[in-house]
Protein backbone atom coordinates (compact mmCIF):
# COMPACT_ATOMS: atom_id res chain seq x y z
CA UNK A 1 0.00 0.00 0.00
CA UNK A 2 1.18 3.71 -0.57
CA UNK A 3 2.24 5.17 2.25
CA UNK A 4 1.52 9.21 3.29
CA UNK A 5 5.29 9.79 2.74
CA UNK A 6 5.66 8.47 -0.80
CA UNK A 7 2.04 10.09 -2.12
CA UNK A 8 3.42 13.75 -0.45
CA UNK A 9 6.82 12.88 -2.71
CA UNK A 10 4.73 12.02 -5.91
CA UNK A 11 2.34 15.06 -4.84
CA UNK A 12 5.93 17.34 -4.90
CA UNK A 13 7.08 15.98 -8.06
CA UNK A 14 4.57 16.46 -9.90
CA UNK A 15 4.37 20.06 -8.97
CA UNK A 16 7.83 20.35 -9.22
CA UNK A 17 7.13 19.05 -12.78
CA UNK A 18 4.38 21.52 -13.57
CA UNK A 19 6.16 24.73 -12.43
CA UNK A 20 8.85 23.76 -14.80
CA UNK A 21 6.14 23.38 -17.46
CA UNK A 22 4.52 26.90 -16.52
CA UNK A 23 7.98 28.30 -16.44
CA UNK A 24 8.16 26.63 -20.53
CA UNK A 25 4.88 27.79 -21.85
CA UNK A 26 5.46 31.44 -20.54
CA UNK A 27 8.75 31.94 -22.19
CA UNK A 28 7.51 30.50 -25.23
CA UNK A 29 4.39 32.81 -24.89
CA UNK A 30 6.62 35.92 -24.58
CA UNK A 31 7.65 35.61 -28.16
CA UNK A 32 4.88 33.49 -29.72
CA UNK A 33 1.18 35.74 -28.82
CA UNK A 34 -2.23 34.83 -28.56
CA UNK A 35 -1.22 31.07 -29.27
CA UNK A 36 -0.87 29.62 -25.95
CA UNK A 37 -3.32 26.66 -26.44
CA UNK A 38 -1.66 26.01 -29.55
CA UNK A 39 2.28 25.90 -28.07
CA UNK A 40 0.77 23.53 -25.08
CA UNK A 41 -0.53 20.59 -28.04
CA UNK A 42 3.30 20.94 -29.10
CA UNK A 43 4.29 20.88 -25.78
CA UNK A 44 2.65 17.90 -25.17
CA UNK A 45 3.63 16.24 -27.93
CA UNK A 46 7.51 17.20 -26.98
CA UNK A 47 7.10 15.78 -23.76
CA UNK A 48 5.71 12.37 -24.82
CA UNK A 49 8.15 12.09 -27.47
CA UNK A 50 6.05 12.98 -30.06
CA UNK A 51 6.13 14.83 -33.87
CA UNK A 52 4.05 17.60 -34.93
CA UNK A 53 2.19 18.10 -38.42
CA UNK A 54 1.16 22.02 -39.21
CA UNK A 55 -1.33 22.13 -41.99
CA UNK A 56 -1.09 26.32 -42.47
CA UNK A 57 -0.25 29.14 -44.12
CA UNK A 58 2.63 31.25 -44.45
CA UNK A 59 3.69 33.72 -41.81
CA UNK A 60 1.89 31.97 -38.89
CA UNK A 61 5.09 31.85 -36.59
CA UNK A 62 5.78 28.00 -36.98
CA UNK A 63 9.92 28.81 -37.50
CA UNK A 64 9.36 31.27 -34.49
CA UNK A 65 7.98 28.66 -32.26
CA UNK A 66 10.35 26.29 -33.54
CA UNK A 67 13.26 27.95 -32.64
CA UNK A 68 11.51 29.58 -29.30
CA UNK A 69 11.64 26.03 -28.14
CA UNK A 70 15.37 25.08 -29.16
CA UNK A 71 16.68 28.52 -27.55
CA UNK A 72 14.08 27.84 -24.37
CA UNK A 73 16.41 24.73 -23.80
CA UNK A 74 19.53 25.70 -22.58
CA UNK A 75 22.08 23.29 -24.83
CA UNK A 76 19.35 22.73 -27.78
CA UNK A 77 19.86 23.21 -31.48
CA UNK A 78 17.25 23.92 -33.67
CA UNK A 79 17.52 23.20 -37.50
CA UNK A 80 15.47 24.40 -40.78
CA UNK A 81 15.13 22.07 -43.61
CA UNK A 82 13.24 23.30 -46.79
CA UNK A 83 11.86 20.81 -48.96
CA UNK A 84 11.85 21.42 -52.54
CA UNK A 85 11.00 18.55 -55.33
CA UNK A 86 15.26 18.33 -55.78
CA UNK A 87 15.73 17.84 -52.09
CA UNK A 88 17.33 14.40 -51.37
CA UNK A 89 17.20 12.18 -48.77
CA UNK A 90 21.50 12.86 -48.00
CA UNK A 91 20.71 16.97 -47.78
CA UNK A 92 18.14 15.33 -45.04
CA UNK A 93 20.96 12.65 -43.06
CA UNK A 94 23.89 14.11 -44.04
CA UNK A 95 26.59 11.99 -45.75
CA UNK A 96 30.12 10.64 -45.80
CA UNK A 97 32.86 12.50 -47.69
CA UNK A 98 36.02 11.59 -48.43
CA UNK A 99 38.68 13.47 -46.40
CA UNK A 100 42.06 14.06 -48.97
CA UNK A 101 44.32 14.77 -45.31
CA UNK A 102 42.64 12.11 -43.61
CA UNK A 103 42.86 9.67 -46.74
CA UNK A 104 39.67 8.47 -45.02
CA UNK A 105 35.52 8.85 -45.23
CA UNK A 106 34.12 11.27 -42.52
CA UNK A 107 30.38 11.50 -42.03
CA UNK A 108 29.08 15.22 -41.99
CA UNK A 109 25.38 15.15 -40.42
CA UNK A 110 22.72 16.60 -42.05
CA UNK A 111 19.73 19.05 -41.00
CA UNK A 112 18.14 16.55 -39.45
CA UNK A 113 20.68 16.02 -36.33
CA UNK A 114 19.42 18.98 -34.25
CA UNK A 115 17.11 19.08 -31.31
CA UNK A 116 14.33 21.14 -32.86
CA UNK A 117 13.73 20.45 -36.56
CA UNK A 118 11.47 22.44 -38.88
CA UNK A 119 10.46 20.45 -42.02
CA UNK A 120 8.69 23.33 -44.11
CA UNK A 121 6.35 21.99 -46.80
CA UNK A 122 6.71 18.24 -45.95
CA UNK A 123 4.75 17.21 -48.86
CA UNK A 124 7.23 19.50 -51.93
CA UNK A 125 9.71 16.68 -51.41
CA UNK A 126 9.49 13.35 -53.08
CA UNK A 127 8.41 10.02 -51.66
CA UNK A 128 11.92 8.78 -50.81
CA UNK A 129 12.88 12.05 -49.12
CA UNK A 130 9.80 11.83 -47.05
CA UNK A 131 10.66 8.26 -46.40
CA UNK A 132 13.89 9.28 -45.31
CA UNK A 133 11.90 11.12 -41.97
CA UNK A 134 10.31 8.04 -41.14
CA UNK A 135 12.93 6.43 -39.23
CA UNK A 136 14.11 9.84 -37.77
CA UNK A 137 10.69 10.32 -36.40
CA UNK A 138 10.46 6.58 -35.19
CA UNK A 139 13.35 5.82 -34.07
CA UNK A 140 14.87 8.93 -33.61
CA UNK A 141 17.82 7.27 -35.27
CA UNK A 142 18.89 7.62 -38.71
CA UNK A 143 21.02 4.95 -41.14
CA UNK A 144 23.81 5.83 -43.49
CA UNK A 145 26.05 3.89 -45.35
CA UNK A 146 24.55 1.01 -43.59
CA UNK A 147 25.94 2.86 -40.17
CA UNK A 148 22.92 3.75 -37.48
CA UNK A 149 23.45 7.25 -36.04
CA UNK A 150 21.05 8.20 -33.12
CA UNK A 151 19.80 11.74 -33.05
CA UNK A 152 20.15 14.30 -30.18
CA UNK A 153 17.43 13.96 -27.14
CA UNK A 154 15.45 15.62 -26.78
CA UNK A 155 14.05 15.23 -30.78
CA UNK A 156 11.21 16.82 -31.76
CA UNK A 157 10.22 17.36 -35.48
CA UNK A 158 7.50 20.19 -36.86
CA UNK A 159 6.64 19.44 -40.51
CA UNK A 160 4.83 22.02 -42.55
CA UNK A 161 2.16 21.82 -45.20
CA UNK A 162 0.86 24.48 -47.05
CA UNK A 163 -3.33 24.11 -47.23
CA UNK A 164 -3.76 26.40 -50.31
CA UNK A 165 -0.77 25.59 -52.74
CA UNK A 166 -1.07 21.87 -54.09
CA UNK A 167 0.29 21.94 -57.92
CA UNK A 168 3.69 20.06 -57.72
CA UNK A 169 3.20 18.55 -54.17
CA UNK A 170 3.70 14.91 -53.38
CA UNK A 171 1.20 13.79 -50.66
CA UNK A 172 2.15 12.08 -47.41
CA UNK A 173 1.10 8.23 -47.61
CA UNK A 174 -1.13 7.07 -44.57
CA UNK A 175 1.83 5.63 -43.08
CA UNK A 176 4.14 8.31 -42.34
CA UNK A 177 0.63 10.93 -41.26
CA UNK A 178 0.67 7.62 -38.80
CA UNK A 179 3.82 8.42 -37.79
CA UNK A 180 2.69 12.16 -36.80
CA UNK A 181 1.92 12.44 -32.83
CA UNK A 182 -0.95 14.91 -34.00
CA UNK A 183 -1.69 17.56 -36.68
CA UNK A 184 -2.73 20.91 -35.56
CA UNK A 185 -2.82 25.03 -36.72
CA UNK A 186 -1.00 27.86 -35.21
CA UNK A 187 -3.63 30.26 -37.49
CA UNK A 188 -3.32 34.25 -37.15
CA UNK A 189 -2.90 36.12 -34.38
CA UNK A 190 -5.87 38.07 -33.19
CA UNK A 191 -5.81 41.84 -33.69
CA UNK A 192 -4.33 42.78 -30.14
CA UNK A 193 -1.76 40.23 -30.48
CA UNK A 194 -0.71 41.36 -33.99
CA UNK A 195 -0.28 44.95 -32.93
CA UNK A 196 1.86 43.53 -29.97
CA UNK A 197 4.24 41.61 -32.49
CA UNK A 198 4.31 45.38 -34.76
CA UNK A 199 5.40 47.09 -31.88
CA UNK A 200 7.70 44.74 -30.51
CA UNK A 201 9.43 43.90 -33.58
CA UNK A 202 10.11 47.62 -34.15
CA UNK A 203 14.09 47.44 -33.02
CA UNK A 204 14.45 43.41 -33.90
CA UNK A 205 13.20 40.27 -32.95
CA UNK A 206 12.23 39.43 -29.44
CA UNK A 207 13.46 36.02 -30.29
CA UNK A 208 17.15 37.82 -30.09
CA UNK A 209 16.42 38.42 -26.15
CA UNK A 210 15.08 35.24 -25.90
CA UNK A 211 17.22 33.06 -22.67
CA UNK A 212 16.76 29.11 -21.68
CA UNK A 213 14.64 28.58 -18.92
CA UNK A 214 15.05 24.84 -18.91
CA UNK A 215 17.92 22.15 -18.91
CA UNK A 216 17.95 18.68 -21.15
CA UNK A 217 17.72 17.01 -17.57
CA UNK A 218 14.68 18.90 -17.12
CA UNK A 219 13.18 18.30 -20.06
CA UNK A 220 13.78 14.46 -19.44
CA UNK A 221 12.12 15.43 -15.86
CA UNK A 222 8.88 16.84 -17.60
CA UNK A 223 8.73 13.31 -19.62
CA UNK A 224 8.95 11.24 -17.07
CA UNK A 225 6.23 13.09 -14.77
CA UNK A 226 4.02 12.73 -17.76
CA UNK A 227 4.44 8.83 -18.17
CA UNK A 228 3.94 8.90 -14.22
CA UNK A 229 0.36 10.82 -14.56
CA UNK A 230 -2.84 8.94 -13.31
CA UNK A 231 -5.22 7.59 -16.35
CA UNK A 232 -8.37 6.18 -15.10
CA UNK A 233 -8.80 2.03 -16.23
CA UNK A 234 -12.73 3.41 -17.17
CA UNK A 235 -10.64 6.81 -19.07
CA UNK A 236 -8.21 4.02 -20.57
CA UNK A 237 -11.33 1.96 -21.98
CA UNK A 238 -12.94 5.04 -23.44
CA UNK A 239 -10.15 5.61 -25.30
CA UNK A 240 -10.27 2.45 -27.29
CA UNK A 241 -13.81 2.40 -27.44
CA UNK A 242 -13.70 5.69 -29.16
CA UNK A 243 -10.34 4.74 -31.76
CA UNK A 244 -12.64 1.61 -32.66
CA UNK A 245 -15.77 3.45 -33.22
CA UNK A 246 -13.15 5.21 -36.08
CA UNK A 247 -13.00 1.81 -37.47
CA UNK A 248 -16.30 0.81 -37.60
CA UNK A 249 -17.74 4.31 -38.21
CA UNK A 250 -20.25 4.65 -41.79
CA UNK A 251 -18.12 7.58 -42.94
CA UNK A 252 -14.49 5.87 -42.58
CA UNK A 253 -12.45 3.23 -45.05
CA UNK A 254 -9.81 2.91 -42.90
CA UNK A 255 -10.19 3.90 -39.13
CA UNK A 256 -7.35 4.72 -36.38
CA UNK A 257 -4.65 1.93 -35.81
CA UNK A 258 -3.87 1.03 -32.39
CA UNK A 259 -0.98 3.98 -32.68
CA UNK A 260 -3.55 6.17 -32.36
CA UNK A 261 -4.88 5.14 -29.66
CA UNK A 262 -1.33 5.11 -28.00
CA UNK A 263 -0.94 8.52 -29.25
CA UNK A 264 -4.20 9.63 -27.83
CA UNK A 265 -3.64 8.26 -24.02
CA UNK A 266 -0.04 9.58 -24.20
CA UNK A 267 -1.21 13.02 -25.05
CA UNK A 268 -3.76 13.11 -22.77
CA UNK A 269 -1.05 12.42 -19.85
CA UNK A 270 1.13 15.70 -21.42
CA UNK A 271 -2.17 18.00 -21.40
CA UNK A 272 -2.61 17.24 -17.98
CA UNK A 273 0.77 17.62 -16.96
CA UNK A 274 0.38 21.34 -18.43
CA UNK A 275 -2.47 21.55 -17.01
CA UNK A 276 -0.70 21.55 -13.67
CA UNK A 277 -3.14 18.11 -12.99
CA UNK A 278 -1.43 14.68 -11.80
CA UNK A 279 -4.75 12.86 -13.38
CA UNK A 280 -6.24 12.89 -16.57
CA UNK A 281 -9.97 13.99 -17.26
CA UNK A 282 -12.49 12.70 -20.01
CA UNK A 283 -11.90 16.85 -21.07
CA UNK A 284 -8.40 15.75 -21.94
CA UNK A 285 -9.62 13.72 -24.44
CA UNK A 286 -12.28 15.64 -26.24
CA UNK A 287 -9.93 18.32 -26.33
CA UNK A 288 -7.44 15.98 -28.51
CA UNK A 289 -9.25 13.55 -30.07
CA UNK A 290 -9.35 15.72 -33.89
CA UNK A 291 -5.53 17.05 -33.82
CA UNK A 292 -4.60 13.10 -32.70
CA UNK A 293 -6.61 11.02 -34.42
CA UNK A 294 -8.14 13.04 -37.42
CA UNK A 295 -4.93 12.51 -39.65
CA UNK A 296 -5.16 8.90 -39.06
CA UNK A 297 -8.79 8.29 -40.39
CA UNK A 298 -9.06 7.69 -44.00
CA UNK A 299 -12.57 8.93 -45.42
CA UNK A 300 -15.11 7.87 -47.35
CA UNK A 301 -15.32 10.12 -50.76
CA UNK A 302 -18.91 11.19 -49.81
CA UNK A 303 -17.86 12.17 -46.49
CA UNK A 304 -14.88 14.50 -48.32
CA UNK A 305 -17.48 15.95 -50.34
CA UNK A 306 -19.31 16.82 -47.62
CA UNK A 307 -16.58 18.06 -46.11
CA UNK A 308 -15.84 20.57 -49.09
CA UNK A 309 -19.43 21.90 -49.11
CA UNK A 310 -19.53 23.18 -45.32
CA UNK A 311 -15.96 23.43 -44.55
CA UNK A 312 -13.37 20.81 -43.39
CA UNK A 313 -14.23 22.65 -39.65
CA UNK A 314 -17.52 21.78 -39.29
CA UNK A 315 -17.48 18.29 -40.84
CA UNK A 316 -14.67 17.52 -38.65
CA UNK A 317 -16.61 18.46 -35.61
CA UNK A 318 -20.25 16.88 -36.52
CA UNK A 319 -18.10 13.96 -37.02
CA UNK A 320 -15.98 13.92 -33.38
CA UNK A 321 -19.62 14.06 -32.01
CA UNK A 322 -21.04 11.07 -33.79
CA UNK A 323 -17.85 9.34 -31.98
CA UNK A 324 -18.95 10.82 -28.66
CA UNK A 325 -22.17 9.78 -29.24
CA UNK A 326 -21.39 6.25 -30.05
CA UNK A 327 -18.61 5.56 -27.21
CA UNK A 328 -20.51 7.67 -24.18
CA UNK A 329 -18.27 9.94 -22.33
CA UNK A 330 -17.91 8.75 -18.39
CA UNK A 331 -17.55 11.20 -16.09
CA UNK A 332 -15.02 11.71 -12.99
CA UNK A 333 -14.62 12.93 -9.77
CA UNK A 334 -12.64 16.39 -9.20
CA UNK A 335 -9.56 14.55 -8.18
CA UNK A 336 -9.47 12.34 -10.92
CA UNK A 337 -9.98 9.26 -9.13
CA UNK A 338 -13.62 8.07 -9.15
CA UNK A 339 -14.75 7.60 -12.53
CA UNK A 340 -18.16 6.00 -13.10
CA UNK A 341 -19.85 5.70 -16.93
CA UNK A 342 -22.67 8.34 -17.15
CA UNK A 343 -25.57 7.12 -18.18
Amino acid sequence: METEAARVEGSDRFAAAARLADRFLDNIDSVVHGKREEVKLVLSALVCGGHILFEDVPGTAKTVLARAIAQSIEGATPSRIQCTPDLQPTDVTGLSIFNQKERDFEFRPGPIFANVVLVDEINRAMPKTQSALLEAMAEQQVTVDGETRVLPDPFLLLATENPIEYEGTFPLPEAQLDRFFLKTALGYPGADDERRILAEQRHGHPLRLLEPVLTVEEVQELRRAAQDIYVDDLIQAWIVDLVRVTREHELVSIGASVRGSLALERAARGWALLNDRAFVVPEDVERLFLPVLLHRIVFRPAFLAEARREGWPAASERFMDSCFAAAPKPEANPDGSVVQLSS
